[in-house]
Order: C-alpha cells, then sequence, then structure tokens
C-alpha cells in the first residue's frame, strides 16, 4: 500500500491531523491504528473536560495554554454543528490552605494572560463558595464558567467520518512494526502488510517515543507511564455539586495529580484520576506491566529517567499513588478533604482507567509542555498530554503549518469546517 502521508495513531490527535490534512491538502492520507477503534486508549479514557487555560503557565505551557484557549470554542462549535453534547457547566479549583489560595491567585494571573476574560474567572471566598456549593469546604476557589464536560470518543469518531469523506483511509487493528527509511520514501512494517509511504507524522500518544527512536528520532529522551484510575460514586451523590471540583496539587512540578470531584456530561460522578507509574503505555493489567517490566527498566536506567528513579521525593510520591490505587479508601479520603460528605463506602464500581506517558529530559526532569521533533521524513508529537484533548484542534493547525514550511504539504483550501486555517494561526501563534 502506498501514501503520501501515514499517520500512526488514531487517537484523537491523529484523527485531527487526518481531518484538516483531508480538508486542506490534497494528499493522500492513511492512518495506522492498532487498536479496533479510533480513540481506544487515553483519549477517551479521561475526565472528558474541555479545560479552561488558567492552570497552564504561559511561559512554560505556551503551546498548551494557546491551544486550549483556542480549543473551547472551537469544539463548542463543532458539537454544536454536528449535534454531539458540550455541557458548559465549570469548574471549582479549590485551596485548602493559605498556600494553595497563594497557588489560586497565581492562577488567576495566569488564566488573562491566556485569554480568559474577567467573568469567566472568579476568586471566591469561603462564604461565596458555601452560596455557590453548600457542601464544598475550603480556604478559597476560583470559579471558572469557561469549562465544560464533552464525550471525546464520540468527538474523535465523528472526525474520523470527515476525515473519510475527504479521502482518509483508516486501518484499524494494524500495528507499526518495523520503520525503515528508505532513498525515496519511509517503509513501514505492520502486523498485516507493508506500506510505503513519503512522510510519516508520529501521533502514536503513549508508543510515541518508542517510534522516535525506532526512526532515530529524540534519543535523548525518554518516557514515564502513569495510570489513572477512577471510582463511580453512586446515585446518592448525583447532585452532591452542580459543577466538578479539583484541588490545588501539592507537587506541581510532577504528574500526580490529586484526585478530583468530577462530574460527567451525561450527570455520573466519579473520583479520579490518581498517577500510577506503570510499565506500559497499556498497563491496565498486572500481567501487561510485569511483561514489559524488564525492558522498560532497561530503558529507564540509560536515560535522564534513571535520575527519576533514585529521587527520594518522586519515590515517596509514587508509593502513595499505589497506596490509592489498592485502597479506594485512601483515594476518595483526598476528596473528603473538600467534600467531607462523601463516603468510600458508598464507592462500589470502578471507573474506566486510562495511561498517559510523561516525557523526561536528559537531565531527568519532566518536560512540561508539547514536543514537535523532525526527521528526514517525519514528524513526531511527543509529551502530548492533558490538555491534549482541549486543543487538539488547533494544535493539529500547528502542526500542519509546520509540514507546509517544511514543503512536505500544500494548502489548498483554508476552509475547514467551520474553521479558518489561518485564523486559527494567527491566533495560536
Amino acid at each position: 500500500m502506498k501514501s503520501d502521508i501515514t499517520i500512526i495513531g488514531a487517537g484523537i490527535l491523529g484523527t485531527s491531523l487526518a481531518y484538516f490534512l483531508s480538508q486542506a491538502t490534497e494528499k493522500k492520507i492513511l492512518v495506522l491504528e492498532q487498536a479496533p477503534e479510533v480513540a481506544y486508549h487515553t483519549s477517551r479514557r479521561n475526565t472528558g473536560k474541555v479545560h479552561a487555560p488558567f492552570l497552564y503557565d504561559p511561559q512554560k505551557k505556551r503551546l498548551f495554554a494557546r491551544a486550549a484557549a483556542l480549543g473551547f470554542d472551537m469544539w463548542e462549535l463543532y458539537a454544536k454543528q454536528k449535534g454531539l453534547p458540550f455541557k458548559r457547566d465549570g469548574v471549582l479549583e479549590v485551596s485548602l490552605d493559605e498556600q494553595g489560595t497563594k497557588r489560586l491567585e497565581k492562577y488567576m494571573c495566569w488564566g488573562e494572560q491566556n485569554g480568559l476574560k474577567k467573568d469567566e474567572l472568579k476568586l471566591l471566598d469561603s462564604s461565596e463558595i458555601s452560596r455557590q456549593e453548600p457542601e464544598v469546604k475550603c480556604h478559597n476557589a476560583i470559579f471558572c464558567t469557561k469549562d465544560a464536560s464533552v464525550d471525546y470518543g464520540r468527538f474523535t469518531a465523528s472526525l474520523m467520518e470527515d476525515a473519510k469523506q475527504g479521502g482518509t483511509s483508516f486501518l484499524l487493528n494494524t500495528r507499526a512494526g518495523k520503520i525503515r527509511n528508505k532513498k525515496d520514501l519511509v517503509e513501514i512494517k505492520t502486523n498485516s502488510e507493508t506500506i510505503e509511504t513519503d512522510f510519516v507524522i508520529n501521533a502514536a500518544g503513549g508508543m510515541s517515543v518508542d517510534i522516535a527512536h525506532e526512526m532515530d528520532v529524540a534519543q535523548d529522551l525518554t518516557d514515564i507511564h502513569f495510570r489513572g484510575e477512577y471510582w463511580q460514586a453512586d446515585r446518592i451523590y448525583s447532585n452532591l455539586t452542580q459543577v466538578s471540583v479539583y484541588s490545588v496539587p501539592k507537587h506541581s512540578e510532577y504528574p500526580f495529580l490529586d484526585p478530583h470531584w468530577i462530574v460527567r456530561h451525561d450527570g455520573r460522578c466519579e473520583v479520579g484520576p490518581n498517577a500510577v507509574p506503570v510499565f506500559s503505555p497499556y498497563g491496565y493489567n498486572f500481567a501487561e506491566n510485569i511483561r514489559e517490566f524488564p525492558s522498560k527498566i532497561v530503558e529507564m536506567l540509560s536515560s535522564g529517567a534513571a535520575k527519576m528513579l533514585f529521587d527520594p521525593q518522586f519515590l515517596s510520591l509514587a508509593s502513595g499513588e499505589f497506596l490509592s490505587s489498592v485502597s479506594k479508601t485512601v483515594m476518595i479520603n483526598r476528596v473528603r478533604e473538600f467534600l467531607p460528605k462523601v463516603d468510600p463506602s458508598k464507592f462500589h464500581t470502578r471507573g474506566t482507567a486510562g495511561v498517559r506517558a510523561s516525557v523526561i529530559d536528559s537531565a531527568g526532569k519532566f518536560v512540561p509542555d508539547a514536543v514537535i521533533e523532525h526527521g528526514a521524513k517525519s514528524i513526531h508529537i511527543l509529551n502530548y498530554n492533558s490538555p491534549g484533548a482541549t486543543g487538539v484542534l488547533p494544535f493539529a493547525v500547528h502542526v500542519i503549518e509546520q509540514l507546509r514550511k517544511k514543503g512536505v504539504v500544500t494548502i489548498r483550501n483554508t476552509r475547514c469546517g467551520p474553521w479558518n486555517l489561518e485564523n486559527i494561526l494567527e491566533s495560536i501563534t
């Protein structure tokens, strides 16, 4: 099989790239996905939130922040056009002490710098919080009205159908194996056939670093995988709060999230996610992690991640995440710090866990922003995690603009669905 551009990965990023390329160019696009459906892993196994960009440092996470700021309106417009659920419900970010409140004050500044309007972001004191959400007990809180609940799995499936109408082919249940740069093309051996392509876009999520290494790109980077788990609340808690409630992370330099109280678009309430270190991008179970443990440990010990493995604070935090995985009470009690009414005994069903990858540089530090690396006939999107789904539409346009500048594609049509590519690029740069 021959294609002009082959995208590896049909998560929400790979599918968004396919959508815009099919609309804006005349290239023959092929998407490879090893799972039986698009958005099979992280893209649908998340909190389902369209995040407001007040949590993101406009310098350290500039690309994520700009994309998230644009993504909200783009998703809202797309949902309206396609009749998909988009529940604009807002979010409460709470602090439990003075130190947390100082963090909220910083978030207020970040939100303004990232384009949020003053009436979309409010800093509340305890009495104002009690009037708005009587069951929430905290020191202070930010209430952001520009936050929404959606189903990213359905969004991705809809984008796939649009991309197919534009001529894109999707090969599901197809795993990219050996990838070789040849003189005039790239050869990809899959579990079913050999693909020849002029150019590769690596949007493989948890496998993206491995694929980059396979193509001799980003050898100085590695990744650690974290499984985020959830517990579903009984129906008695359906109206406990009107909005989702997040708490200020105690260790913002690490990707360990204090579990949230999540109100989903369909009204279901959950607690999660934690961040349990695992050894595979598909490490949902013990058997998968045991199988991948030896090779992953060797990889980490030979890279900057080795420094992380011997960092006492990281190990202490990681052990706490393991404890929250095996103990429902430990997990739910984190939320009881600001929602004391919740009772661990009222949680009987686990939610759907997801695994995300965080990239580590050669110095042993977590990379805060998305990483885009270029190869001879390829481009690799690494570290594309939260709030990746929120900003994926403008981010995909940003990637395609890089391809245009390299001469890989020519933009034939700037009008893609309800959006204009030139307007998106002007806003994200």
